[in-house]
């Protein structure tokens, strides 16, 4: 009888694991499960959250890029300086300047208001003038209107100094000319704050300086800022100075120094 073929393959050590009809998986033939395959098995990264979300009571982060914005006071204030030309020019200055009847008196004021100019320095009283876009427009508005309500002044001057930032801003509006009555010009245009929409308190006279004339100065307040406003009237001119987020006592102890620097005498 003949007997079987031989096993052709032969008997392995007994290892301890099930034999079978395939040989055991070897290096690269799979990829072994890993940690954090199935979401319900724990793993070395926490699945991803949909949104940041702070602990109680703590702020949410500000997205990167987008800082916020700062919050610009330029357009109040140019509708606060609008407002006090309106002030100067519809308050009394406009109405009082050229009013000579007198040919001798007439002849006298012509003289000083001749040699009487007003000016927009480069620097007011240790204050550059503005390069603020906004408020280098609203500069060419005030002078815009200067203009137009006094025809026939010499000269006339709307500017800005300082900064908004630093709360260091001042405005000018003046204009020269035969001012015949400058005590009634100086009350008139105060009086006429109540046209705009500038809440001007007591106005105290005030020392006007070496260039003579009459002064006053007081506190304001105008969309919830504080100022600080100087007027001054004499034969040859009247001008005004705001001094935002101040006082009128703080204007009034620059106005001598920066009229010196607005008004020019011959």
């Amino acid at each position: 009888m003949s007997q079987p073929p031989a096993n052709p393959y032969p008997p392995q050590p007994d290892n301890g694991e099930p034999h079978g009809s395939y040989p055991p998986p070897q290096p690269g033939d799979a990829t072994p499960p890993q940690p954090g395959d199935n979401p319900s098995q724990p793993g070395p990264f926490p699945p991803a959250q949909p949104g940041i979300h702070p602990a109680p009571g703590q702020p949410y982060p500000a997205a990167p890029g987008a800082p916020a914005a700062k919050k610009s006071n330029v357009g109040k204030i140019l509708l606060i300086s609008l407002a006090a030309v309106l002030v100067l020019c519809l308050g009394g200055a406009a109405v009082a300047f050229f009013a000579v009847k007198d040919e001798a008196k007439e002849a006298v004021e012509a003289v000083e208001a001749a040699n009487t100019r007003v000016v927009a320095p480069e620097t007011l009283a240790g204050r550059a003038k503005s390069t603020d876009p906004s408020l280098l427009e609203g500069a060419k508005q005030l002078e815009a209107e200067l203009n137009k309500s006094l025809p026939d002044a010499t000269s006339t001057a709307g500017a800005f100094y300082g900064t908004v930032e630093r709360k260091d801003l001042v405005m000018v509006a003046a204009a020269s000319g035969r001012n015949t009555d400058p005590a009634k010009t100086l009350d008139d245009t105060i009086s006429g704050a109540g046209q705009a929409d500038l809440q001007v308190k007591e106005m105290k006279s005030v020392d006007a300086g070496p260039l003579g004339g009459l002064a006053k100065c007081g506190d304001a307040e105008a969309s919830t800022v504080p100022l600080g406003i100087c007027v001054w009237s004499d034969k040859g001119s009247i001008g005004m100075i705001i001094i935002y987020f101040k006082g009128g006592q703080e204007a009034a102890n620059e106005l001598s120094t920066m009229r010196g620097q607005i008004q020019q005498k011959n």
